[in-house]
């Protein structure tokens, strides 16, 4: 059977799951449907023209090569395709967006037959995907005198790209459908378990909300065809957690528009809402695809006479509907007065949703062409030595007399890219900024992949220090879907230059260790800009931003990203940690206290965290900034001591000497020259010549928070609070409980330590405590199962050298086995300790899960509905999370400690410890 019967199969196949064949990407699949277009007497011609002409994908793919290949010999009249006229063929190739189809435009741009060179010319000209290669084509013929070369730089200076693109919309019809009420996770828009199949845009689609939305949202198309479906987070935020560019493709295929006619399955332009906006990252993936993201404010909090908010008997705002967003509403979006109109009727201000950047992100089709637009024109105005005509909007800059500069302001300035010298941006700005470290991680990166081919995207930019691709989003569980996709994957990153999890030659040993955590070691700098395609890229040395798969897919093409350069909420700490709390108490209750202290307004939310906790090294700081995701930040920052800082650059200078050791750096030596970076590092902290990174005294704030740790007396829980009466509590990681609350008599039916925001401490903490509970009662018995995932290798070989290990092991009843991974995901478990695999584990719910209804214990950051544990049939799944002795302990008692036993079982042990700097930590 050849491939194209192959296909034909599959396609029988899909047609079972209600589904339309799989877009091609191979070019050995479409060097077969082109010789069956050739064969006039193939009986499989007529379809070969419609999967050539329509099926195909396009940018960097192999059969994008094979396709402009063919196109190129139709236009010359090699071939004779009368179905694919010259016309029609130029006209596919202006949708093919760069890489081959570029190098065929310019083949016949800068041949010898005028009229092709001309229509050539003229479809270069609304082309953006350009790279080197490709201007260095036009710059050279420009040179030696090309009529037509001249005339293609001349378009380019004036921006002729996006001038000549129609304007948007003055006016925008939406029909509203409320997806949830509360925030809503995009775990609901791209479940985690369905993650293996996010490249698979159409199958993909199916999993979003429920199979009754998808056709509740159908039914409103049909009834309001001019309008567009608005998804919307009544009383919530939009699009929280990971997985954003799955999640806004998926919003996309069921309410966008599609993007081109011969491209299946990739659509532009939706539009979402949220009463409380739209997550950060979750906003700039709809950016990407040029939507519209909306704030709606359509509660408010109820106030008093004297504009007081009016509290409940809970403590909390009381909110009361300003206007109604129920499900088939329908509205105006008025892109010139940037208001929301019922009819005639102003609903609401969303100037913030039309800033001049948004409005040419929505009329480019998304912020790539803007991104790729905007060096184009440079390139251009260069090579024809005039300044570029201002077409784009201009950055907004900010600038404060005698305003000092927080700690990210001074990093988004000294990396930024364009900006007069010596001038200085505050909080506010738009920046285009290099970027130092990027991360794609294994369940997002085949996305990254796709973009990167569709952006033509050969090879990493050079100015990139070093970037990562994980395998630890599916490190559970090798299964036939994991087989199928990450060698795949593993191999398209190494070859586009980045280090991989796993070694395509399978000459070093797979590491699934967690992409933050490696991302953490490999940040030598802390002026770094990180970018990574997970929610909880938050590094402890440098700024990190979590990044939907396309922005990190721009990062690693360009070294850049653009960004307003956010505000930032300063974090102290005063009084002293108990003895017997655990550090992940802290983190807790800093987000309970700052909601307290602002009368429940999360003043995180959309900013930057900068957390003065300079005594604690890269490891143990990195709870704070990795549970910053959690609290809705936009990204955070620690400041650390010079010390201390040189202490974290040593630790990681060794992690990555083992990446070495091991055999994962790769021609560039990109690891080595990590080491180098963070060698010139340390020698500038010692020689004082440029000491660790700190604000400016006089820096301005959005608002600052002092944690007082002498409150802080006993465990704190985040609970998901599955039964609150008001659906939009629940699920939110602002319910923070102490161990009290729940009177040592909650049932744990299942613990998990692990994942990122455990280290190394943690798991000498649940050796000793195993130790402790042996001495105490003679035996070490499990009332629930215990799960545990290390996050690193390199821990687990630390564990071993130190004895730890083989603790865990004389009480476990699995171990993980590298030489036989598992097969299939657990569905039970018995009570007993699991040593797993490093990597995500249950945090990520893609793999494994604990049992339906279960009540989960877990050191993890996910409290989502579904994504650690589902629910039952009468009753709620949920996920609970706190520090690694009270996990250990409730799976040990099969319940929720008292404070009694809790202090009883962790006496002696060497618990994480936090002890604010008596040091001034500004300048």
């Amino acid at each position: 059977m050849n491939i194209y019967q192959d296909y034909i199969q599959e396609i029988e196949e899909r047609k079972n799951q209600g589904l339309h064949p799989k877009p091609i990407d191979g070019a050995e699949l479409l060097s077969e449907i082109i010789a069956q277009i050739k064969d006039v007497d193939n009986a499989n011609r007529e379809d070969s023209l419609k999967f050539f002409i329509y099926n195909t994908l396009p940018g960097t793919t192999s059969a994008a090569g094979e396709k402009a290949k063919f196109l190129k010999e139709i236009i010359l009249g090699h071939s004779v395709v009368k179905e694919i006229t010259p016309t029609f063929a130029f006209e596919l190739l202006s949708h093919m967006k760069g890489g081959p189809s570029i190098e065929v435009l310019l083949d016949l741009a800068l041949g010898f037959d005028a009229a092709i060179a001309q229509q050539a010319a003229d479809v270069l000209k609304t082309q953006v995907f350009l790279y080197d290669a490709d201007t260095d084509r036009l710059k050279e013929a420009f040179k030696a005198g090309n009529a037509f070369a001249k005339e293609i730089i001349e378009s380019y200076a004036q921006a002729e790209f996006f001038t000549k693109l129609p304007e948007i919309a003055e006016e925008i019809k939406v029909v509203t459908y409320i997806a949830g009420e509360g925030d809503i996770s995009t775990d609901l828009l791209s479940p985690g378990n369905q993650a293996h199949s996010r490249s698979d845009r159409e199958l993909h689609g199916k999993c979003m909300i429920t199979p009754q939305a998808q056709e509740e949202i159908q039914a409103l198309q049909a009834k309001h065809p001019d309008a567009s479906v608005m998804l919307i987070a009544e009383k919530g935020t939009m699009g929280v957690g990971s997985s954003r560019m799955s999640g806004v493709n998926n919003v996309a295929l069921w309410t966008g528009k599609q993007a081109s006619e011969y491209v299946p399955f990739v659509n532009i332009a939706p539009i979402v809402g949220g009463t409380n906006g739209i997550s950060p990252i979750f906003l700039t993936t709809v950016d990407v695809t040029g939507g519209i993201g909306i704030d709606l404010k359509n509660w408010v909090k109820k106030v008093d006479t004297d504009g007081k908010p009016v509290l409940n008997e809970n403590n909390e705002p009381i909110l009361e509907q300003a206007y109604s967003v129920a499900t088939g509403t329908v509205l105006t979006i008025n892109t010139q007065t940037k208001k929301l109109y019922n009819g005639d009727q102003e609903l609401i201000d969303i100037s913030r949703s039309f800033t001049p950047q948004k409005k040419e992100f929505i009329r480019a089709g998304g912020s790539y062409a803007i991104v790729f637009g905007k060096k184009l024109q440079t390139f251009a105005a260069k090579v024809l030595d005039i300044e570029a005509p201002a077409v784009f909007a201009p950055s907004k800059e900010i600038s404060n007399e005698g305003q000092g500069l927080t700690a990210v302001e001074k990093i988004f300035n000294k990396n930024a890219v364009g900006i007069a010298p010596g001038k200085v941006l505050h909080a506010g700005s738009d920046v285009r900024v290099e970027v130092n470290i990027v991360g794609s991680q294994d369940t997002t990166g085949l996305m990254t992949a796709q973009e990167l081919e569709s952006m033509a995207a050969t090879v990493i930019s050079p100015i990139v220090d070093g970037a990562y691709q994980s395998g630890c989003h599916t490190a559970s569980v090798w299964d036939k879907k994991a087989q199928a996709n990450i060698p795949k994957l593993m191999k398209f990153m190494n070859n586009f230059g980045l280090i991989t999890a796993r070694d395509p030659k399978g000459v070093y040993h797979s590491m699934t260790d967690v992409i933050h955590k490696v991302l953490n070691d490999i940040t030598i700098d802390e002026w770094a800009i990180i970018i990574g395609g997970d929610s909880h890229t938050r590094m402890s040395k440098g700024v990190a931003f979590g990044a939907d798969s396309g922005t990190v897919a721009l990062a690693l093409a360009t070294g850049e990203a653009s960004m307003p350069i956010p505000e930032s909420v300063k974090v102290t700490f005063k009084g002293d940690m108990k003895g017997y709390m655990d550090f992940r108490d802290v983190v807790h209750a800093t987000q309970a206290q700052m909601l307290k202290q602002f009368n429940g307004e999360n003043v995180f939310q959309g900013r930057i965290i900068e957390v003065h906790i300079g005594t604690l090294t890269a490891d143990q700081a990195f709870t704070f900034t990795d549970w910053t995701a959690e609290m809705k930040a936009k990204a955070s920052i620690c400041i650390s001591e010079d010390d201390t800082l040189i202490e974290s650059l040593e630790i990681a200078k060794g992690r990555i000497q083992i990446m070495i050791d091991k055999g994962m750096d790769n021609d560039r030596q990109v690891l080595q020259g990590l080491i180098n970076k963070a060698d010139k590092r340390i020698t500038e902290i010692k020689s004082g010549e440029k000491p660790a990174l700190t604000p400016d005294a006089n820096a301005k704030y959005y608002a600052e928070v002092v944690v007082d740790l002498d409150l802080i007396a006993e465990p704190m829980i985040a609970d998901p609070d599955v039964n609150n009466k008001d659906v939009s509590k629940r699920y939110t990681h602002d319910t923070i409980r102490p161990l009290s609350f729940y009177g040592g008599e909650k049932k744990v039916d299942l613990g998990f330590i692990g994942s990122c925001m455990v280290h190394k401490g943690d798991m000498k903490i649940l050796a000793q405590m195993l130790k402790n509970v042996e001495a105490q009662t003679g035996k070490v018995e499990f009332n629930a199962p215990l799960v545990v995932a290390p996050p690193t290798y390199n821990i687990v070989d630390e564990l071993k050298a130190e004895g730890d290990w083989e603790v865990l092991q004389r009480y476990s009843g699995f171990e993980f086995d590298d030489n036989a991974p598992k097969g299939a995901a657990r569905t039970e478990y018995e009570n007993m300790l699991y040593l797993e695999r490093p990597g995500c584990n249950l945090c990520m719910g893609n793999q494994e899960k604990a049992a339906k209804g279960d009540t989960v214990m877990a050191t993890s950051t996910r409290l989502f509905q579904g994504r650690v544990v589902e629910d039952a049939e009468g009753k709620k799944g949920e996920s609970l999370l706190s520090s690694t002795p009270v996990v250990v302990l409730s799976t040990i008692l099969g319940r929720t400690p008292t404070i009694e036993e809790y202090t009883a079982a962790v006496d002696g042990i060497n618990l994480t410890k936090f002890a604010p700097s008596n040091k001034q930590l500004v300048m």
